[in-house]
C-alpha cells in the first residue's frame, strides 16, 4: 500500500483519482507545522501541496521513502527542486490547469480598459452619474499586440479574433507557418510597441523579459495605448509605467501581477487610470479543480510507472547509466542555453550530433536537457523540464534531429548543437576534458576553449586592430572586470569572435555600447 500525504487544502473532487485507487492510501492533513511535517513525512511515497507548505531541504532529507512531490499549480517556489533531484524525487506541477482561467481574466481586463468598467462602476456606487467622463473605444478593428504566444496567449488570440481585432504577436519560438495556422500576424517586439492599440503580456519572467517594457518601450508606443499584464510582475518596469500614464502615453493599464506582492505601497494602486486585481489569474473554481485533477493524475501515473509529462525535474536514472551520463548532463543543458542565447529568429530546426564514445550511450536524457536549455530561455524554468521539453518543441513545429557518429573529430566525446532559425544558423560544440571538466571547443567553425560557466560576452566582429581594446575601455568604465578573454579569427582582417568572461551581470545598455563599436556585427550576453 503506497501512501500519499496531502498537506494543503485541496478539493476532494480533484483528488478523486487517488482516493479511488485501492492500493493507495491518501492522508489529508492541512496546516501542519514544519516540525509535524518533518516527523511524519518519512512514512509517505507521495506528497501533494499547494503554495502554503514549504518543502525545504530539511523536509526532503527526512522524506526517506518519498518518490514524488506534486504541486497543484504552476509555481514551484515553495519546493527545493535541487534537494529533491539530489534525492531522486520527481517534482510534478500542473501548468495547463489555469490556461483558460488566465486567458479569460486577460480578456476581461482588455474589455474593462476599453469601456472604463471598474472606474465608472466605482463612481456610480458613490452616487456620481457621469456618462461623458467614460467614453470608451470599440475592440472592433483595433490592433491587439500579444507578447508571448504560448497556451494562454493563443487562447487570448482566439477570443480577440471573435471581436474582429487584428492580432499582431511577438514570440521568438513561433514560426510563420505556426502563425498562419493560428490566424495571426507575427511581428517584432518593436512593431507591437509602435502599432498596437492594446497590448497584453503572456510571457514568463526571465532575464530576457525582465523590464521588457521600460522607458524605451513606452517612448515607442502609440499615444493612448492600453496595456494589460496578467503574466508576471517585473516584465513591466513600474516606475516607467507610472510616467507613461501621467504623460498620457498609456491611456489605461490593467494589472493582475506586480513586482512586489502584495503591492500595498505601490502608487499604481491609487492611479485613476489603473485597473488592479490581486493576482487572480488562476482564481476560478474550475482552475483550482483542474490543477488538482491534473497533479493527482500525474502522481498516480508516476507511482504506477505509467507515462507522465509534467515533471519539473527528472528522477534519478539507474546507477549504471548515470555513471556514464551524469558528467554530460550539465554540459548538455549549457550547450542549449548558450546557442539559444546568441541566435536570432524563430527556431525551425535543432540538430544534435553525438560523436565518439558518447554516441554509444543512453543519450535521450542528454537530448532532453539540451532542449530544456534551449526552450527555457524564452518559456521559463517553471514551464520547461526534462520530461515535457520534446513535447513543447513538437508543439512549436520545431524539427529535432539526433545524429550519432563514431567519428571523434579529435575528441573522445563531442556533442554539437546546431540551431536553424528563419534568419540564421549557428552551432556550438562541447566536450569533457580529462582533468578539466566541461568545455566549449568550437563555435561556428572557430576553435575555442571556453569554460561554460558564469557571465560571458560574445562578440562577432571584423578583425581590426584596437577593437578588443575598445571593449576593455567600455567595460572598465562600467566597473566590469574581465576575468578571461579568448579571441579567434578565420583569417587576418576577416571574421573574428571574442569571448569575454566577466565577473558580474552586464546591463543591456553596456551590450548596446559594445554593439556601437565600429566593425562590430553583433554582441551577446550569456549567463551559464
Amino acid at each position: 500500500m503506497q501512501k500519499i500525504l496531502v498537506s494543503d487544502t485541496i478539493s476532494e473532487i480533484g483528488l478523486k483519482k487517488l482516493l479511488e485507487a485501492k492500493d493507495i492510501q491518501v492522508d489529508i492533513k492541512p496546516d501542519l507545522h514544519t516540525d509535524e511535517l518533518k516527523n511524519i513525512i518519512g512514512q509517505y511515497q507521495g506528497l501533494l501541496v499547494r503554495s502554503q507548505t514549504k518543502v525545504t531541504r530539511d523536509i526532503i532529507k527526512a522524506a526517506k521513502n518519498l518518490l514524488v512531490i506534486g504541486r497543484a499549480g504552476v509555481g514551484i517556489d515553495n519546493i527545493d527542486i535541487k534537494a529533491a533531484s539530489e534525492q531522486g524525487i520527481a517534482v510534478i506541477n500542473a501548468p495547463d490547469g489555469n490556461t483558460i482561467s488566465t486567458a479569460e481574466l486577460s480578456f476581461a481586463m482588455i474589455m474593462s480598459m476599453a469601456r472604463w468598467i471598474p472606474q465608472s462602476h466605482s463612481d456610480l456606487k458613490q452616487g456620481i452619474w457621469n456618462r461623458k467622463k467614460y467614453v470608451g473605444v470599440e475592440l472592433n478593428n483595433k490592433v491587439l499586440g500579444i507578447i508571448g504566444m504560448g497556451r494562454i496567449g493563443s487562447e487570448v488570440a482566439k477570443r480577440a479574433k471573435a471581436f474582429h481585432m487584428h492580432i499582431l504577436a511577438y514570440d521568438p519560438y513561433i514560426t510563420q507557418e505556426r502563425a498562419k495556422q493560428l490566424g495571426i500576424h507575427l511581428g517584432t517586439i518593436d512593431e507591437i510597441f509602435t502599432q498596437a492599440d492594446f497590448i497584453t503580456i503572456h510571457t514568463p519572467l526571465t532575464k530576457d523579459t525582465k523590464y521588457l517594457i521600460d522607458e524605451k518601450a513606452f517612448s515607442m508606443m502609440k499615444k493612448g495605448v492600453r496595456l494589460a499584464n496578467c503574466a508576471r510582475g517585473g516584465i513591466i518596469k513600474e516606475e516607467a509605467l507610472m510616467k507613461a500614464l501621467d504623460e498620457g502615453v498609456v491611456e489605461v493599464a490593467a494589472l493582475d501581477v506586480y513586482e512586489k506582492e502584495p503591492p500595498l505601497d505601490s502608487p499604481l494602486l491609487k492611479h485613476p487610470k489603473v485597473i488592479t486585481t490581486p493576482h487572480l489569474g488562476a482564481s476560478t473554481q474550475e482552475a483550482q479543480l483542474n490543477v488538482a485533477i491534473d497533479v493527482a493524475q500525474e502522481i498516480y501515473h508516476y507511482l504506477k510507472n505509467l507515462p507522465f509529462k509534467n515533471a519539473v525535474n527528472m528522477p534519478a536514472l539507474s546507477p549504471e547509466i548515470l555513471h556514464h551520463i551524469r558528467p554530460f548532463i550539465s554540459l548538455a543543458e549549457k550547450l542549449g542555453v548558450f546557442i539559444s542565447s546568441i541566435i536570432l529568429g524563430a527556431i525551425e530546426k535543432i540538430e544534435i550530433h553525438y560523436s565518439g564514445n558518447i554516441a554509444d550511450q543512453e543519450i535521450n536524457i542528454l537530448t532532453r536537457n539540451i532542449l530544456k536549455g534551449i526552450l527555457r530561455q524564452h518559456l521559463g524554468v517553471a514551464e520547461v523540464n526534462d520530461v515535457n521539453a520534446p513535447l513543447l518543441a513538437k508543439k512549436r513545429d520545431i524539427e529535432v534531429l539526433e545524429i550519432r557518429s563514431s567519428k571523434t573529430h579529435g575528441f573522445t566525446n563531442l556533442i554539437t548543437v546546431k540551431l536553424k532559425t528563419n534568419i540564421e544558423e549557428k552551432f556550438i560544440s562541447g566536450t569533457l576534458l580529462n582533468g578539466y571538466g566541461p568545455r566549449f571547443v568550437n563555435f561556428n567553425g572557430f576553435t575555442i576553449d571556453i569554460l561554460p560557466e558564469g557571465h560571458l560576452i560574445i562578440t562577432d566582429h571584423i578583425d581590426k586592430p584596437g577593437i578588443v581594446g575598445k571593449f576593455g575601455t567600455i567595460l572598465g568604465k562600467a566597473n566590469i572586470n574581465i576575468g578571461t578573454m579568448q579571441v579567434g579569427r578565420n583569417r587576418a582582417g576577416g571574421n573574428a569572435i571574442a569571448f569575454l568572461g566577466i565577473d558580474r551581470e552586464v546591463e543591456a545598455s553596456i551590450i548596446e555600447q559594445l554593439n556601437q563599436v565600429e566593425n562590430v556585427n553583433d554582441t551577446f550576453y550569456v549567463e551559464l
